[in-house]
Formats: C-alpha cells, sequence, structure tokens
C-alpha cells in the first residue's frame, strides 16, 4: 500500500496509476476542503477534472492515517512545502518504509535538492528515491503511454519502486544518479517558461529549438555544479521533460511565459493558472544559485528579471540574442 501525500494533479494521477497496477493509495493533502470533495466526489475536479478515483484509492482525513501501514510515502506535494512535509513524515516513518518524492523542484532560499532537503530533516539513514520523466499528469492518469526515471542511492529502493511503478503503459528505468534526476526535473520548468515568452512573442519555432539545446545546456552547468552526471540529462528526466515541457500548453510554466509575454502581469498569470507552477520558483533558486556558485546561466537569468524584476519580456530576449559570440562546444574562441 502507498501513501500520496499531495493531492494535486501529480499527485492523484500516480494514485490512480497505482491502484490499476494493483496498489492501493491512500492519499492526504493539507487542504481538508480540497480533501472532502475529492471523497465525496470521487474525483480531482479543482486539479485533475475528469479522471474518476479507483476504488483503491481512498483519501485519508489525516496524515497519520494515510501513512499507517503503508509500504511507501510518496510525497507530490509542491516544493515549497517539502521541508515542513519531511518534518510532519519523521515520526511517521516506520523501519523498512520506503520514501519517494515525486515533486520537482529547489529549496528557494537554500537551494537545496529534494534529498538534501529530506537528510537535514531525518538524517543520512533515510534513502530518498525521487520519480521524474516527461510526464503530464492528464495523460498518465488516463493511461496513455509515459515512461519515468526512479533514481535512488540505494539500488534496492529505486528497483522495488520501478516495479511498482512498471505498469501498464508506464515504463519505469533505474538511476543511482539522484542529483541529476532532481535538477532535470527542477530546472527544466525555468527554461519552459523561456520557451513559452519566445512563442508568446512571435519569435518562432526556430527561437524555441535555440532555448531549448541552449537551455539544456545550461541545466548541464548547473548539475555538474551540483554534483552530477553530465549524461543524466540526456534521459527522460533531463532532455525528455524538458522537450515535453517547453513544447506543449499542457505544461503550467510555459503558459506562464506565454501569459506573461502576451501583457498579462506575473502575478495575475499566477493567478489564472490555479495551480504551483513551480518554475516561478526554481527561477529564484536557480539565480542564487548561479551567484553563489558563479555560474553563467543566461537563460535561467533572464527568466528570473521578467518574473521577479518585472522586466519586459522582449528586452530580455532580445539581451540573448546581443550577447558576444562563443563557441557552442564553450572553449574558447581562436583567431585562424
Amino acid at each position: 500500500m502507498f501513501a500520496i501525500v499531495g493531492a494535486g494533479a501529480w499527485g492523484t494521477a500516480l494514485a490512480i496509476h497505482l491502484a490499476r497496477a494493483g496498489c492501493p493509495a491512500r492519499i492526504w493533502d493539507i487542504d481538508r476542503d480540497h480533501l472532502g470533495k475529492l471523497a465525496g466526489e470521487r474525483e480531482n475536479k479543482r486539479y485533475l477534472p475528469g479522471a474518476a478515483l479507483p476504488d483503491q484509492v481512498r483519501p485519508a482525513a489525516e496524515l497519520e492515517e494515510a501513512a499507517a501501514g503503508a509500504e511507501c510515502i510518496l510525497v507530490a506535494t509542491p516544493s515549497s512545502a517539502l521541508r515542513s512535509t519531511f518534518r510532519r513524515l519523521k515520526p511517521l516513518l516506520k523501519d523498512g518504509v520506503r520514501l519517494c518524492c515525486a515533486s520537482k523542484g529547489l529549496e528557494v532560499e537554500t537551494g537545496l535538492l529534494a534529498h538534501q532537503v529530506a537528510e537535514q530533516e531525518l538524517g543520512p539513514g533515510r534513502p530518498l528515491a525521487a520519480v521524474s520523466g516527461p510526464t503530464f499528469a492528464g495523460e498518465v492518469a488516463a493511461g496513455l503511454p509515459a515512461a519515468v526515471t526512479v533514481a535512488c542511492r540505494n539500488r534496492d529502493v529505486a528497483l522495488w519502486l520501478a516495479e511498482k511503478l512498471n505498469a501498464g503503459a508506464l515504463r519505469a528505468y533505474v538511476s543511482s544518479d539522484l542529483a541529476g534526476v532532481e535538477v532535470g526535473g527542477a530546472t527544466k520548468n525555468v527554461i519552459a517558461i523561456a520557451a513559452g515568452l519566445s512563442d508568446g512573442l512571435g519569435y518562432g519555432a526556430n527561437a524555441r529549438a535555440a532555448l531549448l539545446s541552449r537551455g539544456l545546456a545550461e541545466i548541464v552547468r548547473l548539475g555538474v555544479a551540483l554534483g552530477a552526471r553530465p549524461d543524466s540529462f540526456m534521459g527522460l528526466a533531463g532532455l525528455g521533460d524538458l522537450a515535453l515541457t517547453c513544447a506543449d500548453d499542457q505544461s503550467r510554466n510555459r503558459r506562464l511565459g506565454l501569459a506573461v509575454a502576451r501583457g498579462t502581469p506575473v502575478d495575475e498569470a499566477v493567478r489564472q493558472l490555479g495551480q504551483v507552477a513551480e518554475g516561478m520558483y526554481a527561477a529564484d533558486a536557480v539565480h542564487r544559485l548561479s551567484e553563489r556558485l558563479n555560474l553563467d546561466l543566461p537563460i535561467s537569468g533572464q527568466v528570473y528579471k521578467v518574473l521577479h524584476c518585472g522586466h519586459d519580456p522582449g528586452r530580455v530576449l532580445g539581451a540573448l540574442l546581443s550577447r558576444p559570440l562563443k563557441a557552442e562546444d564553450e572553449l574558447p574562441l581562436t583567431s585562424p
């Protein structure tokens, strides 16, 4: 049995998928009103309308009830709530219970990844797994084909979780590069906002492709600085997730960029989404990390300026085009 913490679109979709795979799930959320409607309507009309909850998915009124007897506790809250969630879970984590995080983000104030926040709150003896990849919640809930990466420093935990998730049309792969999978899942949202800004300004498909490829270079640069392996970003949680979120309007982060580029104030664009756009917070966290680590992350930096400093999107993207000439492989240019 799984305990799902966080009844947003992704947490609900995972609960539905696990139930179809024969794994009962209890789902809990800090919003009691939302949880009550979920229990009464048997559908997440707020975040995932049209996807009925199977009988094996049961909303739990209390976190203690959700966690009782669970083989795995899967956290799917916004990244801003991870620290408080781990803190609440600490007394409920019995020996042998696996812990997994499906959230995609960085802690803004510290720049820490999910597993680092968990280690601070729970101690080093509790391995955290991460689930990430190119997955829109609605498509997973509908049973459409998809693939994810399960990363954990404990291979047995990664394999166990991958076997549970690998069912129906969802395929799960395993990785030992926990940092790489977490960085890819968090930072692709920033580049997706840049892609939305570009498309909202009418810059075309060529510009979007350039932003995606150069954005990937930034993600690799940051990931390596945080201890990740470069090759991890060529996989599902890197290039795969980046391509998905940059090109499809199911992405909340892309839609945020589109709205802002078309003149909607940032706060209003966020309100209209009705759900958390993790890239809003990741842009702030990545900006802080770039300054702390002295990294050149121009696309992420310009997204930060639009979202958090009120800069004009057209001027910001224009600044990217006027950057000094450099080699794509980032080796110094020399005269022939």
